[in-house]
Protein backbone atom coordinates (compact mmCIF):
# COMPACT_ATOMS: atom_id res chain seq x y z
CA UNK A 1 0.00 0.00 0.00
CA UNK A 2 1.26 3.54 -0.78
CA UNK A 3 1.96 5.96 1.77
CA UNK A 4 -0.13 9.20 1.53
CA UNK A 5 0.49 12.27 0.90
CA UNK A 6 2.06 14.52 4.01
CA UNK A 7 -0.80 17.31 4.60
CA UNK A 8 1.48 20.67 5.76
CA UNK A 9 -1.16 23.11 6.32
CA UNK A 10 -4.96 23.78 5.29
CA UNK A 11 -6.64 26.85 5.03
CA UNK A 12 -9.69 28.52 3.45
CA UNK A 13 -9.95 29.55 0.20
CA UNK A 14 -10.93 33.21 -1.01
CA UNK A 15 -11.29 32.15 -4.81
CA UNK A 16 -10.43 29.26 -6.34
CA UNK A 17 -9.93 28.55 -10.27
CA UNK A 18 -11.78 25.04 -10.00
CA UNK A 19 -15.47 25.99 -7.57
CA UNK A 20 -17.83 29.09 -6.81
CA UNK A 21 -19.97 29.97 -4.27
CA UNK A 22 -23.00 31.23 -5.64
CA UNK A 23 -25.70 32.11 -3.70
CA UNK A 24 -29.62 31.65 -5.24
CA UNK A 25 -32.50 33.78 -4.13
CA UNK A 26 -35.56 31.46 -4.86
CA UNK A 27 -39.40 31.88 -4.62
CA UNK A 28 -41.54 28.35 -4.35
CA UNK A 29 -44.50 28.02 -5.85
CA UNK A 30 -46.27 28.08 -2.33
CA UNK A 31 -44.41 31.59 -2.38
CA UNK A 32 -41.81 30.25 0.31
CA UNK A 33 -38.51 32.03 -0.55
CA UNK A 34 -34.79 30.77 0.40
CA UNK A 35 -31.30 31.81 -0.54
CA UNK A 36 -29.40 28.45 -1.04
CA UNK A 37 -25.56 28.03 -1.76
CA UNK A 38 -24.21 26.11 -4.25
CA UNK A 39 -20.73 25.59 -5.50
CA UNK A 40 -20.33 26.51 -8.96
CA UNK A 41 -17.69 24.79 -11.00
CA UNK A 42 -16.01 26.45 -13.28
CA UNK A 43 -15.15 23.91 -15.85
CA UNK A 44 -17.53 22.56 -19.09
CA UNK A 45 -18.52 19.32 -17.23
CA UNK A 46 -16.60 16.36 -16.68
CA UNK A 47 -16.46 12.35 -17.74
CA UNK A 48 -16.07 8.74 -15.83
CA UNK A 49 -15.04 6.76 -18.18
CA UNK A 50 -15.41 2.48 -18.04
CA UNK A 51 -12.81 1.20 -19.83
CA UNK A 52 -13.25 -2.45 -21.01
CA UNK A 53 -10.04 -4.33 -21.59
CA UNK A 54 -11.85 -7.50 -22.68
CA UNK A 55 -15.88 -7.90 -21.92
CA UNK A 56 -15.77 -8.57 -18.18
CA UNK A 57 -12.36 -6.79 -17.29
CA UNK A 58 -12.59 -3.00 -16.48
CA UNK A 59 -9.86 -1.40 -15.89
CA UNK A 60 -9.92 0.86 -12.41
CA UNK A 61 -7.31 3.03 -11.31
CA UNK A 62 -6.20 3.88 -7.19
CA UNK A 63 -5.66 7.58 -6.93
CA UNK A 64 -5.26 9.86 -3.50
CA UNK A 65 -8.42 11.42 -3.02
CA UNK A 66 -7.66 14.95 -0.61
CA UNK A 67 -11.01 15.16 0.22
CA UNK A 68 -11.05 12.01 1.97
CA UNK A 69 -7.47 11.80 2.53
CA UNK A 70 -7.13 8.24 1.00
CA UNK A 71 -6.22 5.92 -1.88
CA UNK A 72 -9.47 5.64 -3.66
CA UNK A 73 -10.25 2.96 -6.09
CA UNK A 74 -12.21 4.13 -8.99
CA UNK A 75 -12.71 5.15 -12.66
CA UNK A 76 -10.57 7.14 -14.33
CA UNK A 77 -12.08 10.39 -14.66
CA UNK A 78 -11.21 14.71 -15.13
CA UNK A 79 -12.79 17.51 -16.31
CA UNK A 80 -13.31 18.77 -20.34
CA UNK A 81 -11.19 21.08 -22.08
CA UNK A 82 -12.39 24.00 -23.86
CA UNK A 83 -13.22 22.84 -27.25
CA UNK A 84 -13.20 19.28 -26.66
CA UNK A 85 -15.68 17.27 -27.22
CA UNK A 86 -17.35 14.37 -24.52
CA UNK A 87 -15.54 11.78 -26.19
CA UNK A 88 -12.59 13.53 -27.20
CA UNK A 89 -12.22 14.47 -23.31
CA UNK A 90 -12.83 10.52 -22.34
CA UNK A 91 -10.44 9.49 -24.83
CA UNK A 92 -7.55 12.06 -23.50
CA UNK A 93 -8.17 11.33 -19.85
CA UNK A 94 -7.84 7.28 -20.74
CA UNK A 95 -4.59 8.40 -22.24
CA UNK A 96 -3.20 10.45 -19.70
CA UNK A 97 -4.47 8.19 -16.61
CA UNK A 98 -4.46 4.32 -17.88
CA UNK A 99 -1.97 4.41 -21.12
CA UNK A 100 -4.86 3.71 -23.21
CA UNK A 101 -6.96 5.06 -26.20
CA UNK A 102 -9.95 3.71 -27.45
CA UNK A 103 -11.49 3.06 -30.66
CA UNK A 104 -15.12 3.10 -29.52
CA UNK A 105 -16.70 5.49 -27.01
CA UNK A 106 -20.41 5.81 -26.02
CA UNK A 107 -22.10 8.00 -23.87
CA UNK A 108 -24.39 5.98 -21.65
CA UNK A 109 -25.27 8.58 -19.49
CA UNK A 110 -24.88 12.23 -17.53
CA UNK A 111 -24.86 12.01 -13.16
CA UNK A 112 -24.88 14.80 -10.97
CA UNK A 113 -22.58 14.51 -8.01
CA UNK A 114 -24.82 16.71 -5.22
CA UNK A 115 -27.99 18.27 -6.80
CA UNK A 116 -28.74 20.11 -4.24
CA UNK A 117 -25.52 21.65 -3.98
CA UNK A 118 -23.50 21.39 -6.84
CA UNK A 119 -24.33 21.90 -10.58
CA UNK A 120 -21.49 20.13 -12.22
CA UNK A 121 -22.66 16.90 -14.51
CA UNK A 122 -20.19 13.87 -15.47
CA UNK A 123 -20.87 11.97 -18.33
CA UNK A 124 -20.80 8.35 -18.16
CA UNK A 125 -18.50 6.73 -20.95
CA UNK A 126 -18.51 3.29 -22.05
CA UNK A 127 -14.91 2.79 -23.85
CA UNK A 128 -14.08 -0.62 -25.65
CA UNK A 129 -11.44 -1.83 -28.28
CA UNK A 130 -8.45 0.21 -26.11
CA UNK A 131 -5.14 0.12 -27.79
CA UNK A 132 -1.95 1.29 -25.66
CA UNK A 133 -1.00 5.22 -25.98
CA UNK A 134 0.05 7.22 -23.15
CA UNK A 135 -0.34 11.03 -22.91
CA UNK A 136 0.99 13.35 -20.20
CA UNK A 137 -1.42 14.09 -17.15
CA UNK A 138 -1.71 16.43 -14.56
CA UNK A 139 -1.77 13.71 -11.90
CA UNK A 140 1.50 14.33 -9.64
CA UNK A 141 2.34 10.86 -9.34
CA UNK A 142 2.08 7.74 -11.54
CA UNK A 143 -2.03 6.02 -11.37
CA UNK A 144 -1.85 2.49 -10.45
CA UNK A 145 -4.10 0.61 -13.29
CA UNK A 146 -6.43 -2.39 -11.18
CA UNK A 147 -8.28 -4.70 -13.85
CA UNK A 148 -11.57 -5.75 -11.94
CA UNK A 149 -14.45 -8.30 -13.21
CA UNK A 150 -17.61 -6.78 -13.80
CA UNK A 151 -18.97 -10.14 -12.94
CA UNK A 152 -17.98 -9.44 -9.39
CA UNK A 153 -18.82 -5.95 -8.96
CA UNK A 154 -20.95 -6.98 -5.57
CA UNK A 155 -17.39 -8.14 -3.76
CA UNK A 156 -15.79 -4.24 -5.16
CA UNK A 157 -18.61 -2.84 -3.03
CA UNK A 158 -17.01 -4.44 -0.17
CA UNK A 159 -13.59 -3.28 -1.16
CA UNK A 160 -12.21 -0.44 1.78
CA UNK A 161 -10.33 1.74 -0.96
CA UNK A 162 -14.38 2.10 -3.01
CA UNK A 163 -16.41 4.88 -2.00
CA UNK A 164 -16.69 7.17 -4.70
CA UNK A 165 -20.15 7.56 -6.11
CA UNK A 166 -19.75 8.54 -9.28
CA UNK A 167 -17.74 5.72 -10.41
CA UNK A 168 -19.86 2.71 -8.40
CA UNK A 169 -22.44 4.43 -10.33
CA UNK A 170 -21.11 4.42 -13.55
CA UNK A 171 -19.72 0.25 -12.98
CA UNK A 172 -23.49 -0.54 -12.45
CA UNK A 173 -24.93 1.47 -15.52
CA UNK A 174 -22.21 -0.01 -17.66
CA UNK A 175 -22.89 -3.69 -16.94
CA UNK A 176 -26.54 -3.12 -17.24
CA UNK A 177 -25.97 -1.71 -20.23
CA UNK A 178 -23.49 -4.71 -22.10
CA UNK A 179 -26.07 -7.10 -20.46
CA UNK A 180 -28.47 -5.49 -22.71
CA UNK A 181 -30.83 -3.91 -19.87
CA UNK A 182 -30.25 -0.33 -20.06
CA UNK A 183 -30.66 1.66 -23.35
CA UNK A 184 -29.70 5.52 -22.93
CA UNK A 185 -32.46 7.15 -24.06
CA UNK A 186 -34.79 4.96 -23.90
Amino acid sequence: MRERPKIHATRLADASGFLHVEEVDLEFSNGQRRTYERLKGSGLGAVIIVPMRDDDTVLLVREYGVGVDRYELGLPKGRLDRDETVEQGANRELKEEIGFGARQLRILTTLSLSPAYMTSMTHVVLAQELYPERLEGDEPEELEVVPWKLSELHKLLGHEEVSEGRSIAALFIAREYLAGRFRPGA
